[in-house]
């Protein structure tokens, strides 16, 4: 018999468990490949640890059910970090970590759709995400399905055009059903986000357009759960975003006091040392 998972009643000590090992299973996977996005993994673990634990209704046995929440991930790069969630969820087998990027592998180093059980879209070409969680969320108010859509977004994003348009068309079509999660690391492929294109007062800017906005650190887990639960149960007859101010690396001191760039390199002897370094830091 399928059961559904609505892990509200888990406590912030429990999520933070929950958080350390999704940081531990994406070293893990790094470590087999000696790569990957390990920086935005290790940053953005609590986000995950609160989506799928604390906020979302799913069904490990049954990932396509009809009333789930999605999850829908629009920087495809992150698939490293929904992984190790789908994993700690129990959609995936824990047992698939060690084929992470390799041929035939369920879990390629960007996130399909077509290979990946509780991978909603194929992510990658960014500022796309937005638009598609848009298109799911009219869908299910036309079913009269009362699931969310939860997209989670890069602030590099934030610079594409298409990402305002699908913010223009969440408020028209009055998408309650949607929350948009926008990790802003201050990091992007052409350098820090900051220089990359006249941002701030992203907060701001999302409410004049009619969003229900609110700005946390995402690191920090009370504040997190408590944007999640603003940001689901809030009366605004319109879209919701969370813009959380995520730490690259977070967990692993040697590697956030390193120059951080959008892409965190680690030497191969720097993976055994980074879990050990993260095994010291484990919650009670």
């Amino acid at each position: 018999m399928t059961t559904e998972t609505r892990p509200a009643a888990l406590s912030n000590v429990s999520l933070a468990r929950r958080a350390w090992n999704i940081r531990r299973k994406s070293l893990l996977m790094g470590e087999v490949q000696g790569q990957g996005y390990i920086g935005q993994a290790l940053g953005i673990a609590d986000v995950l640890a609160t989506s799928y634990f604390h906020a979302m209704s799913h069904r490990p046995d049954d990932p396509e059910w009809e009333g789930r929440d999605r999850f829908l991930l629009s920087i495809g790069h992150y698939a490293i970090a929904l992984y190790a969630v789908l994993m700690e969820a129990g959609i995936l087998p824990e047992e698939e970590l060690e084929t992470y990027g390799m041929d035939d592998s369920r879990m390629p180093m960007s996130g399909m759709a077509s290979y990946t059980p509780g991978m909603e879209i194929t992510g990658g070409s960014l500022g796309q995400g937005l638009g598609i969680a848009v298109g799911m969320a009219m869908g299910l108010k036309r079913k009269e399905n009362p699931a969310f859509i939860y997209n989670l977004m890069s602030d590099g994003e934030l610079g594409e055009g298409s990402t305002w348009e699908a913010v223009m068309s969440a408020v028209q079509w009055k998408l309650d059903n949607l929350i948009c999660l926008v990790d802003f690391n201050n990091q992007q492929a052409d350098g820090p986000t900051r220089d990359a294109l006249a941002q701030g007062d992203e907060e701001k800017k999302w409410a004049a357009f009619g969003w229900h906005a609110q700005r946390v650190d995402g690191n920090d887990l009370d504040a997190v759960v408590a944007a999640f639960d603003e940001a689901r149960n809030t009366d605004h007859p319109g879209p919701r975003v969370i813009i959380f101010d995520t730490r690259m690396c977070k967990g692993v001191p040697f590697l956030e006091t390193r120059e951080i760039t959008h892409f965190v390199r680690v030497e191969a002897d720097e993976w055994a040392k980074a879990l050990d370094v993260l095994e010291e830091g484990k919650p009670a």
